[in-house]
């Protein structure tokens, strides 16, 4: 289980699988300027951090490394799911109340991904 993030992590992670291609740490930092104004070396923390964690990757460029998300959005969503579930509690009634929730266009989707050819 990787943990939760913090503000500060869960905001360069936006920044992160916001963009089309690997970001330095002064592009993680340009992006989040307006709404916050770090210092670089917070930036760069934060990053060295969630590197550690395994939520980043990173490549040398140069004197500078280019960072990527380690899994999209969606992936790392679903990973929290699973986490949950395999947490303390009854999954079984976790899933009901689940199920309950969802909209019809979101049940639909689950029917259709529990019937494809590609199940599992």
């Amino acid at each position: 289980m990787r943990g939760r993030l913090g503000e500060l992590e869960a905001a360069v992670m936006d920044v992160l699988w916001g963009d089309a291609g690997p970001c330095r740490v002064r592009d993680v930092r340009a992006r989040l300027a307006p709404a916050r104004p770090l210092a670089y070396t917070t930036v760069m923390t934060a990053l060295d951090n969630l590197h550690r964690k395994g939520w980043v990757q990173r490549e040398l460029d140069g004197r500078a490394y280019l960072y990527t998300p380690a899994a999209s959005r969606e992936e790392e969503t679903a990973r929290a799911l699973r986490d949950l579930l395999d947490g303390p509690g009854d999954t079984e009634a976790v899933l009901l109340h689940f199920a309950r929730s969802v909209s019809e266009r979101e049940s639909a989707v689950l029917l259709a991904a529990l019937s494809g050819p590609d199940r599992g």
